[in-house]
């Protein structure tokens, strides 16, 4: 592991421990490779040697869940700036390396898409805000997912079309409006689209189409058929 500490930072991986193990523990390697000795709060659904794991125990896949695993992680940092880390996105060594203003959510919208069902492999580069890159203070994230569930202590009774990443849908939930902004890391992290993602049935599943921008390969990566490999749950003979 690498003696690197990223100042003021913790980074919060929340998983519902659905992915394949050899997958996931790559996710995971791949992680540790660009925190170093970061601090690292996991919020899981089944114990793990990860960091500071919080086990929130068997409550189910759902989008509601996953913020609340976040604001269980947010809650728990120390540092006054955390980032997101997901179990299906491999991080660049520069994505964690920038600090927005307070208060300002940032969204790393350098990151590359590979579908795990697609062939020949291939990725490709949609600029879009996600969950899965986000850098904020923590209070402001703690504040706002706060006073997201104070309004929507139901999961049953929420717009769960609005329930997305803080500084789109404030104005739909009838909550704080946040600022937000777009920056791009000098390097690209990749997210796997596999047929284990919550939203894959949900989503048009396999019919998802490849955004135009499009590469084979990428700097720092490799190859799309070298990462696709990182994913088979087997090595292939």
């Amino acid at each position: 592991m690498s003696d690197l500490v990223i100042p003021n930072l913790t980074v919060i991986y929340y998983t519902a421990n659905f992915l394949n193990d050899r997958f996931a523990d790559r996710v995971r390697t791949q992680l540790i490779r660009v925190i170093g000795k970061t601090p690292l709060i996991s919020v899981s659904h089944i114990p793990m040697d990860f960091g500071e794991n919080i086990c929130v125990g068997d409550i189910g896949r759902s989008v509601y869940n996953i913020y609340k695993q976040v604001l269980i992680g947010a809650k728990a940092a120390k540092t006054e700036y955390v980032a997101t880390a997901e179990d299906d996105v491999l991080y660049s060594p520069d994505h964690y390396l920038y600090k927005p203003a307070p208060n300002m959510f940032a969204y790393d919208v350098n990151k590359w898409s590979i579908f795990t069902w697609h062939t020949p492999p291939l990725m490709s580069h949609r600029e879009r805000r996600t969950m899965t890159s986000l850098t904020v203070s923590r209070q402001a994230l703690i504040d706002t997912l706060e006073e997201r569930f104070a309004k929507y202590p139901n999961p049953n009774k929420i717009p769960i079309r609005y329930f997305g990443e803080p500084g789109r849908f404030e104005g739909h939930l009838g909550i704080t409006t946040l600022t937000h902004e777009r920056w791009s890391a000098p390097t690209a992290s990749i997210v796997f689209g596999t047929e284990e993602a919550l939203q894959f049935e949900g989503y048009l599943s396999k019919r998802k189409r490849h955004a135009d921008r499009r590469a084979t390969e990428l700097p720092y990566w490799g190859t799309a058929k070298e990462l696709m490999a990182m994913y088979e749950p087997k090595e292939k003979p």
